[in-house]
């Protein structure tokens, strides 16, 4: 009696170890799932962003969990997104933070839920725990700005020369790059140019173009506006085309908007400054994908993709390459 309770204990316990095996075989056969949060998810920065994650999902056979607010560009409205997508429990998520410290508390609790999260574009304060940070090279972008402002002012040592700076945020760290990039290049080679003020718009092309119509009453002399991203840079065009003002201030944007890349040749813009935010996605989602299949981490953490100035000497072909293109 003894031998046969043991022989049928025996047996329970294979089967019940095959059984979990069979689990775990069919878990790890589960599609993987990569979510994708950002702010003002219309934004055509990150309606390009979704073409390439979108190409590499279906590339690598993931599913891709896309959510943002509608417009808004805020903390308020990015953390709840980012707490309802923990609670779905997807492998990974690719996350765009609006503010660095605004959502540290929110990252650090994906990736305490066992969830593999690379920051894209702006990144958290401590990115100690991230797979991978992918971003434009910021403060380029910015000297580029300074440059391109410089030239078409005509800029002269020993003459004056005001100019303001449109952003959306004042601690998305895309946008504080670009600024420190932007003052430095002004500090080291063009002293005659002041920054007589910078307004944030949260994504808003008309908040920004009301903040310009300010400057236009504010500094009659302005000879040029530094419009750190696209929304602000669409906001910063429709003022001066509203007020006559086309070629007459020296307006870079950020950002290759297709709407805005068409105002280049007709002297609304004197230049863009294009990212690749195509190219950012899909390496973000690769990535992920790579480090939730081998559990390694990439041999690089962080990435920077280069920029390019756009502007009216840019050919066709080139100006067609660099612009987003959205679904």
């Amino acid at each position: 009696m003894k031998r046969s309770i043991k022989i049928a204990a025996a047996i329970s316990i294979v089967g019940a170890i095959a059984l979990a095996a069979s689990g775990c075989a069919g878990a790890s056969n589960q599609p993987i799932k990569i979510a994708f949060v950002m702010g003002a998810e219309s934004d055509p920065f990150f309606q390009a962003m979704k073409v390439g994650a979108e190409e590499e999902a279906k590339a690598e056979g993931v599913t891709l969990i896309w959510q943002g607010d509608p417009s808004h560009y805020d903390v308020a409205t990015e953390v709840p997104i980012v707490e309802n997508i923990i609670a779905q429990k997807p492998d990974g998520l690719v996350l765009i933070p609006t503010d660095p410290d605004g959502l540290q508390a929110a990252n650090d609790k994906a990736i305490a839920a066992g969830i593999a999260v690379a920051n894209v574009d702006t990144h958290v304060t401590d990115l100690s725990k991230v797979v991978t940070f992918i971003t434009g090279d910021n403060g380029d972008g910015g000297a580029k700005a300074a440059d391109a402002i410089a030239a078409k002012i005509g800029y002269t040592d020993g003459k004056t020369y005001d100019v303001v700076v449109g952003l959306t945020s004042a601690t998305a760290t895309t946008n504080v790059a670009r600024l420190d990039g932007f003052k430095a290049a002004i500090a080291a080679k063009y002293p005659g140019i002041t920054i007589q003020d910078v307004a944030y718009s949260a994504s808003n092309p008309q908040t920004a173009a009301s903040n310009v119509e300010n400057w236009l009453t504010k500094y009659p002399n302005l000879a040029g506006i530094f419009a750190i991203d696209g929304t602000n840079a669409s906001g910063a065009a429709a003022a001066l085309q509203a007020k006559n003002l086309t070629g007459k201030i020296a307006l870079v944007g950020y950002d290759a908007y297709p709407a805005n890349v068409e105002l280049i040749q007709s002297g609304v813009f004197t230049a863009l400054i294009a990212q690749d935010p195509a190219a950012e996605a899909r390496l973000a989602i690769k990535t992920l994908v790579d480090y939730i299949k081998n559990k390694k981490s990439p041999a690089q953490r962080d990435v920077v993709i280069a920029n390019v100035t756009l502007d009216a000497n840019t050919s066709a072909a080139d100006l067609k390459k660099y612009t987003y293109v959205a679904n």
